[in-house]
């Protein structure tokens, strides 16, 4: 297949088919997917997310998950823990192959969670750290034993968080270097097929999946389109089926908003649970004051951000833990929208406001590679910190000289991103507020330079503790003082989209369905 094949001209605008309205699913069919195209093909050590919405169609793990977050069986079709929670046993599907006809067993468990997430893993190393050996008593049955509960690791053990690879493939190899990385060998619903840099990639169907009668689709082909408006455009026109990952920007979405022709479908991003923050360098003139930090989350009218920018797609945040994660939110936000109270913190802090009327001025960086959402975001924080008295310079990076620029050199005042908080603060929060995630050069981890050994000690507490009462009441203390001290600003719960075409369909929603198989995804026939 070529790449002629997969663009038409121009994107010319087409009515849609219409579509008949089966009521089960139609095998046969290929769905072409809209996607940012992955440097890899493997999520069992790089956590992307272009990279897992490809790879986990191929490649799988030992859970899924529902709109609840809760796990619902995979490679694992069920799984007990002890009284002490030290010890977590899998029963695996007995069904399952690799791709290549080896079976599926305990020994790639053992394997890839040991010398992959163990190791090379960015959250992995957290996750399981506490695994001290991994039990393989026979082919199917797996047993995971802990130093000290970890009430966290059923959250993290999808096809995003903890992708399983074969032990036959990967094992005496250079795992970060293997061929497998661009042409994987899953147990997945489809097979990997052809991958065109910088055009498209081909998945087939695996007609021995372990799931009888799936997948329903013949492939996939996830193609490469760069330009926002012409996704847009090649969605209109039929050319494509689905877009995933907010491929389509906000201020686009009104253009599919005929049920008969398209689906919105904004849960598919729950499992990720992100947040659009401020993060503050408390290293840095004015900004180590906690009641200058408080003041500008004052100022910050969340509500009309969500309303002016977002369109509506998303929720003001109310703290570090998303609402979605419903077990451990702790409503607060001591310091909401209240720029009186902003302008009289900043009085207390020394900083009045000058003859021109501003008080100090300050930096705001972001990335180019963040969404257009998050670079009008940056004019909305400008236009709010003017009305205190503060100036506010906006600083747009490429990918690079951002994650350099704030993780390596400190050279900044705020910085903007949209963080992933995951179903658990000890996996996705803790990160950001922890003084020992205080590493030079490493992204995503707490560049702010915050360091509280009272929270720290309460966090450390809330990894290991193995009653869930116990650990909520701990996780809860832990908002309060985050909030109340605001070293991050979280701004904005962002709704992840997925705009597909009506022909699209699928038998079971999921909480991670960004990163679903799609086993169970068909395609209507056009009339």
């Amino acid at each position: 297949m070529h790449r002629r094949d997969l663009m038409t001209g121009g994107f010319a605008l087409a009515s849609l088919p219409a579509i008949a309205q089966p009521t089960a699913p139609v095998r046969g069919g290929t769905a072409r997917i809209v996607v940012e195209e992955p440097p890899i093909l493997t999520s069992a050590f790089i956590t992307t997310m272009n990279i897992g919405m490809v790879s986990s169609k191929i490649l799988e793990g030992l859970v899924s998950y529902d709109l609840e977050l809760k796990p619902v069986p995979a490679l694992a079709e069920s799984w007990e823990t002890s009284a002490d929670g030290l010890r977590t046993t899998f029963r695996l599907r007995q069904n399952a192959k690799w791709h290549d006809g080896q079976p599926f067993t305990s020994a790639d468990v053992r394997f890839t969670l040991l010398e992959v997430w163990k190791k090379l893993h960015p959250f992995g190393r957290a996750v399981f750290a506490n695994v001290t050996e991994v039990e393989t008593p026979d082919p199917h049955t797996v047993t995971v034993v802990l130093s000290a509960p970890a009430l966290y690791l059923f959250n993290y053990i999808n096809t995003y968080g903890a992708q399983i690879l074969p032990r036959h493939i990967y094992e005496g190899t250079d795992i970060l270097k293997n061929p497998a990385n661009s042409a994987p060998i899953g147990t997945g619903p489809f097979r990997f097929k052809e991958w065109t840099r910088g055009s498209h990639l081909i998945l087939e169907r695996n007609p021995d999946y372990w799931q009888a009668g799936k997948p329903y689709l013949d492939g996939i082909i996830f193609r490469f389109i760069p330009d926002a408006v012409a996704r847009s455009v090649a969605l209109e026109a039929g050319e494509i089926d689905v877009t995933i990952g907010s491929q389509i920007p906000v201020t686009s979405l009104r253009r599919f908003s005929d049920a008969s022709k398209y689906t919105i479908n904004t849960d598919d991003g729950r499992f990720l649970a992100s947040i659009f923050l401020a993060q503050i360098n408390v290293r840095r003139p004015h900004l180590g004051d906690r009641r200058v930090r408080q003041a500008l989350s004052h100022a910050i009218d969340r509500a009309a951000l969500v309303r002016l920018v977002w369109q509506g797609y998303g929720k003001p945040a109310t703290g570090p833990i998303p609402s979605s994660v419903a077990q451990y939110y702790h409503r607060g936000n001591p310091q909401g929208f209240d720029p009186r109270r902003a302008e009289q913190l900043l009085d207390e802090a020394g900083l009045r406001r000058g003859a021109d009327g501003k008080r100090f001025r300050i930096n705001l960086v972001s990335g180019s590679g963040n969404s257009l959402e998050s670079n009008r975001a940056g004019e909305f924080i400008k236009q709010s910190f003017a009305r205190i008295g503060v100036d506010l310079e906006l600083i747009i990076e490429d990918s690079a000289a951002y994650l350099r620029r704030v993780y390596t050199d400190g050279d900044y005042d705020i910085m903007t991103s949209s963080l992933h908080k995951l179903p658990d603060p000890t996996l996705g929060v803790q990160r950001l507020y922890w003084t020992q995630n205080i590493i030079r050069g490493a992204p995503w981890t707490n560049g702010s330079g915050y360091s509280n050994p009272e929270l720290d000690r309460i966090m450390e507490q809330a990894a290991s503790e193995g009653d869930l009462a116990r650990r909520r009441a701990l996780v809860n203390r832990w908002q309060e003082i985050v909030q109340e001290d605001a070293p991050i600003l979280d701004l904005v719960e962002l709704t992840w989209t997925t705009v597909s075409t009506a022909r699209f369909r699928k038998e079971r929603p999921q909480g991670d369905g960004m990163f679903a198989g799609l086993e169970d995804a068909w395609l209507v026939p056009a009339r």
